[in-house]
């Protein structure tokens, strides 16, 4: 073996054709050996020596056929099943150069013409019937086996260097990613793990395959860091359960694009990304109603507020595959408009889609503004995710939480009624449910306001979509956990029973497309968030997903600690979707419709008189009265700036009154 080392690290540094004349000369003396053992496995006295020259014509002839068939352009560490039928056909053609030669040789003996020096000394039978299959068989043996051990060994000295892994998964998939692994460089398939009972102890591509009791044994056993789930198209549950599975063993889970995207083309099997908690959480996909996408997008003119946030950005995206005629994108931050109108443009481009995509840099405070662009495009249709929902920061900064959420709402949704604009859309939050955060009794004042402007009569159908968390978003603990396990911790919790609902942002944004066109006006809408998940549990898979052990007192030599910081200002424990228990079905299973007290306009009305005067005077105290009067079920907690913010106040300009029935606080509203 180590003659075999030195060799190998002799020729390896060689050029591509240095190492092509080396190959030739062995086979030279490859087709000289098979001649000889061909002939010897012949019984009978052929005389093979009397003829000693065919040892050097043959070989030498056979090599260039060799070359003429592009033998010598495959590389030996990557031959497969293709080059055994190469082989075969230039072994055949090298037996047809023996045939000729001692064809000649028998021709030249009988007519005189083969020169006395190549003559043999006596006229025996030089070729008899078996040799040429002897000498095929031998010649296919000794330069198959050949090709096969230096491929072996170049691919024993690569494993060394290769990372051993674990794939999940036995059947299409999996075979695949087996083949494209085995002819990599970075890692070394050392197990199949499947379901399936049948596939037990057979192997695929010299892989075996085992049931999944034993994968703790074969991760300690191979000491394997990674695992690929080849499975794509097994259900989130399905997932979830795989991963739990993993929940002991210090293994980094990596998968491959889903089914859709390998169908789409958008994605390769091979291409290996890290199992995110996006792929486990919520529900199976259900199947959009296709006239819900349509009614309010296709050929429509639309309006996004906030279209640069999480949740904006993701509706403008599947807002444009429903080809409205015009996408108008409005933001106050610079940054945000100018990355989604550009993602917008690119795409519009690539796929061939005739939309009008407007970028405008504004406030939804600044009613004129809002006013002049409904007016100005011929808006039909307008989704409102602009708003301040960071619970903390809201807390904390009151006055600036109330103008944002409350006046701004007001602002947009007066100015739709203004210019006629069929239907208004309002993303609200589960937050607005007994909330006991500003953000959450701002969101639910903007759910009344619109409510009470439905109510005193108007064209507008107006509707609000109440979720909860989207995985994902600014804010959202998921890219919070995300960078302190990066980091190395500790991750920080709340508080041991916080549970959230979450929800993917292309699931949340498809639901609220769809929920803004079942028609009801005033109607709050609640999307189907499934059961709520415990916070500390979250943290705990997504450590275990980046392929570390959380550090417990039970566990001290684990790389990443949980830390328990204590309830932020306004949070709660528990989130809910609806207050009480009456809802209704809709025509969608994922969407549902709450039925609660709302205020007449008047009331409305009058407190948004005092909300006016307390945003000028930065009374953060009298903002939470107020809110706490109207807001049903709304119970501080303590914590939070009770002055409000601490930023000057801007200047209070005077909006002209709608001449269709508009609130008169707006002529205080900037």
């Amino acid at each position: 073996m180590v003659v075999v080392d030195w060799a190998v690290g002799y020729v390896e540094p060689l050029s591509r054709y240095t190492k092509r004349i080396i190959f030739v000369g062995l086979d030279v003396l490859t087709v000289a050996v098979a001649i000889i053992a061909a002939f010897a496995l012949t019984p009978g006295d052929h005389g093979l020596f009397q003829v000693w020259w065919v040892l050097l014509v043959i070989p030498v002839l056979s090599v260039v056929i060799f070359r003429f068939l592009k033998f010598y352009r495959t590389l030996v560490r990557y031959i497969g099943p293709k080059f055994a039928l190469d082989l075969a056909i230039a072994a055949l053609f090298s037996t047809g150069i023996l045939f000729a030669t001692y064809f000649f040789i028998e021709t030249g003996i009988q007519n005189s013409i083969l020169p006395e020096s190549l003559r043999p000394e006596s006229g025996q039978n030089f070729l008899p019937g078996r040799t040429p299959i002897y000498f095929w068989l031998v010649l296919c043996m000794l330069v198959g086996s050949g090709r096969l051990l230096i491929r072996g060994y170049f691919r024993s000295r690569s494993v060394v260097h290769r990372d051993p892994v674990i794939i999940y998964g036995a059947g299409q998939a999996g075979a695949r990613l087996v083949s494209a692994l085995v002819h990599g460089v970075e890692y070394q398939p050392v197990a199949l793990i499947d379901d399936d009972r049948e596939l037990w102890g057979n192997t695929l591509r010299d892989t075996p395959i085992y049931p999944p009791t034993e994968l703790a044994r074969l991760v300690r056993r191979r000491k394997v860091v990674n695992i690929f789930l080849a499975l794509p198209s097994a259900s989130r549950l399905r997932r979830l359960e795989i991963v739990d599975q993993l929940k002991t063993l210090p293994v980094k889970v990596f998968t491959i694009p889903g089914l859709e995207e390998l169908v789409a083309g958008s994605a390769r099997f091979d291409e290996l990304r890290p199992i995110l908690i996006e792929d486990l959480l919520g529900r199976e996909p259900v199947e959009p109603d296709v006239h819900l996408l349509h009614a309010c997008a296709t050929g429509k003119s639309i309006l996004v507020s906030g279209a640069g946030g999480s949740i904006g950005s993701e509706l403008c995206r599947q807002l444009i595959h429903l080809q409205p005629t015009r996408l108008i994108l409005v933001d106050h931050s610079e940054f945000n408009l100018y990355v989604i109108e550009k993602s917008l443009t690119q795409l519009a481009a690539s796929e061939g889609l005739n939309v009008e995509i407007i970028g405008k840099l504004g406030d939804v405070k600044d009613g004129d503004l809002m006013r002049e662009l409904i007016r100005e495009h011929g808006t039909q249709t307008i989704y409102h995710a602009a708003a301040y929902k960071h619970v903390p920061i809201v807390e904390h900064n009151i006055v600036e939480g109330a103008r944002n959420n409350v006046l701004g709402t007001l602002q947009l949704a007066e100015a739709a009624v203004a210019e006629g604009v069929e239907r208004f859309v309002l993303i609200s939050t589960d937050k607005a449910v007994r909330p006991t955060n500003m953000m959450g009794a701002t969101k639910r004042f903007a759910e009344m306001i619109l409510q009470g402007i439905s109510a005193r009569g108007c064209s507008t159908k107006f509707c609000m979509v109440r979720f909860g968390n989207v995985l994902d978003s600014s804010g959202s603990v998921v890219p919070l956990f995300r960078e302190q396990i990066q980091a190395g911790g500790p991750v920080t919790v709340t508080h041991p029973e916080v549970t959230r609902y979450f929800m993917t942002i292309p699931e949340a944004a498809q639901l609220v497309i769809q929920a803004g066109s079942m028609g009801e006006k005033g109607g709050v809408f609640v999307l189907d968030m499934g059961p709520s998940i415990q916070i500390a549990d979250l943290a705990k898979t997504m450590i275990r997903l980046a392929g570390y052990e959380e550090r417990t007192p039970e566990n001290p030599g684990g790389e990443i600690e949980i830390e328990y910081i204590g309830l932020r200002a306004g949070e709660k424990l528990y989130e809910e979707l609806i207050l009480g228990e009456n809802t209704n079905a809709t025509t969608h299973p994922q969407i549902s419709r709450a039925v609660e007290e709302d205020l007449p306009w008047e009331e409305v009305e009058r407190i948004l008189e005092k909300l006016c005067d307390a945003c000028e005077a930065h009374d953060g105290a009298g903002i939470r009265a107020l809110l706490v009067e109207c807001v049903k079920g709304y119970e501080p907690t303590s914590g939070g700036n009770q002055s409000g913010s601490t930023t000057a106040s801007p200047h209070i300009e005077s909006i002209p009154t709608l001449a269709t029935g508009g609130s008169k606080v707006q002529d205080r509203v900037s």
